[in-house]
């Protein structure tokens, strides 16, 4: 427990120190916020006007209302991508400790492999934790300044879905970083997560616009039933307040559909418990995944 607990405060301290490392981590989810208030923003708008166009009620909606709901959606997208995104930024840093030698001074000292792996685990947690409530708080702060609809409850709840996303991105990221020996290689897997991620776990468009083969393939990733859950409750006080206004169920259940607050897995609907399950049995198996693969490759001593 020493050793973890003076790794993981080393690598943490490194991450801080790293000016640059963590300026990028920091302003990433800021710079998205911007983008997606631009140009998402109005896209989500026209959608949610469309789709009450085509249900067909004569019940107008407050724009305060449409404002937090566009909110919602947004914040949640924004979240979704950058609990992963910023946890592959934050991870960098086993890669650099292969790159400069420094992972050798550690494999030749008493500490026990999945003690190293465990550390570096833990260190991009926190550190991709506190970028992804920063850009929580801010989002809040967003909703707020156009339409305030939620409660403590679903605050806490969507703390809790951060969370579990920033652990299930590190995981992720981990098990692909440890096989990256070179800042090209950092740059290039950057690139493609930061652009395909976004798309595969519904956050820049609805898994409902897909095909149908390819809203089965996307049911199988864990990124979305994560998106799922941050929509549930970002989104949950706008959807009672449509409710409150005279929306039947199934009319609020289509829209709920419509973005992914529900999602089908083949032809079944995953309850909120249900996504919990799957994202934190995920995190659990690539966890486990992850420690595995350390320890063998320093076994062999393939670490470099």
């Amino acid at each position: 427990m020493r050793d973890l607990k003076a790794l993981v405060k080393r690598d943490t301290k490194l991450f801080f120190k790293d000016k640059g490392l963590f300026f990028t981590s920091m302003v990433t989810p800021l710079i998205l916020l911007l983008l997606y208030v631009t140009f998402l923003g109005k896209v989500y708008k026209d959608s949610f006007a469309m789709t009450l166009q085509e249900v067909g009620l004569n019940i107008a909606v407050p724009d305060k209302l449409t404002d937090a709901f566009v909110g919602g959606q947004l914040m949640s997208s924004l979240l979704a991508v950058c609990c992963v995104t910023v946890a592959f930024c934050s991870n960098m840093l086993m890669v650099n400790d292969k790159i400069n030698g420094s992972v050798r001074d550690i494999t030749i000292t008493p500490v026990k492999p999945h003690i190293m792996s465990l550390a570096y685990y833990i260190s991009t947690v926190f550190s991709t934790l506190i970028v992804c409530v920063v850009a929580a708080v801010v989002c809040m702060i967003y909703i707020a300044s156009v339409g305030w609809h939620m409660s403590v409850s679903d605050v806490l709840f969507m703390l809790l879905d951060v969370f579990l996303l920033v652990m299930f991105g590190t995981a992720l990221s981990s098990i692909i970083n440890i096989f990256l020996t070179s800042q090209g290689q950092i740059s290039a897997v950057g690139t493609v997560v930061s652009a395909g991620y976004g798309f595969i776990c519904g956050a820049y468009m609805p898994i409902s616009q897909f095909s149908e083969t390819l809203q089965k393939i996307i049911a199988l990733l864990p990124g979305t039933y994560g998106t799922a859950l941050l929509r549930n409750h970002a989104m949950n006080g706008a959807f009672g307040e449509l409710k409150n206004l005279g929306f039947p169920e199934e009319v609020i259940d289509g829209i709920k559909q419509s973005i992914d607050c529900n999602v089908n897995f083949f032809d079944n609907s995953v309850d909120v418990p249900v996504m919990y399950a799957v994202l934190g049995g995920t995190v659990v198996l690539l966890v486990g995944v992850y420690v595995l693969i350390n320890y063998l490759r320093i076994k062999k001593h393939k670490i470099i």
